[in-house]
């Protein structure tokens, strides 16, 4: 299930310090702009949200991380979830099964970026596009899903990562963001 969260602007960041369990507030504190602060708060409270709506879970999680710094629900085995944000947006998804979630704001296309990233045919599929730049994120979205899932870091290459055939990516188009979740196919 994805949450979005698009009205994060209102939050006060520092009476909300006080209702972060201790690793998310320090995470919180450890950012310098104001508006990193009031997302990383917004996505710990979708977090909440999902958790309560669709598992009925209202405690505080205790967060764990892998080796290559994917978190985890140590007191919640079995049930996973992934954050992501973008200057517009702020996503949770959770699942009984792994999953990784991407939102990217849509902003103009760069050849240079878009010949980094993306294999001959994403490339020629993008400039062909009638919105390159919307065609560019929601490729861009789905490999970040795509890494955050398999939690490992970019490990794989980034121009060939979507050749993965064990995989189902669901995209949400949104006025000027997109958000793609990936999770394992059945």
């Amino acid at each position: 299930m994805i949450y979005v969260d698009t009205e994060f602007e209102h939050i006060d960041v520092e009476k909300a310090l006080y209702l972060l369990p201790p690793q998310r507030r320090q995470k919180v504190e450890a950012l310098r702009r104001p508006s990193d602060r009031q997302l990383s708060v917004a996505v710990y409270r979708l977090l909440q949200k999902a958790l309560a709506s669709e598992f009925g879970i209202t405690g505080t999680p205790v967060f764990g991380s892998n080796e290559h710094g994917k978190p985890f629900l140590e007191n919640l085995p079995g049930i996973f979830f992934n954050l992501s944000h973008c200057r517009r947006a702020a996503v949770c998804a959770v699942s009984r099964r792994p999953v990784g979630v991407d939102a990217e704001t849509i902003r103009p296309f760069k050849e240079a970026l878009a010949r980094y990233v993306l294999n001959d045919a994403e490339y020629d599929s993008v400039t062909a596009a009638a919105d390159p730049a919307r065609a560019f994120t929601r490729l861009w979205t789905m490999k970040e899903s795509l890494f955050k899932l398999r939690g490992t870091g970019i490990t794989d290459s980034i121009k060939d990562i979507l050749s993965a055939r064990d995989v189902v990516f669901d995209t949400y188009y949104y006025k000027d963001f997109i958000v793609t979740a990936c999770r394992y196919r059945d």
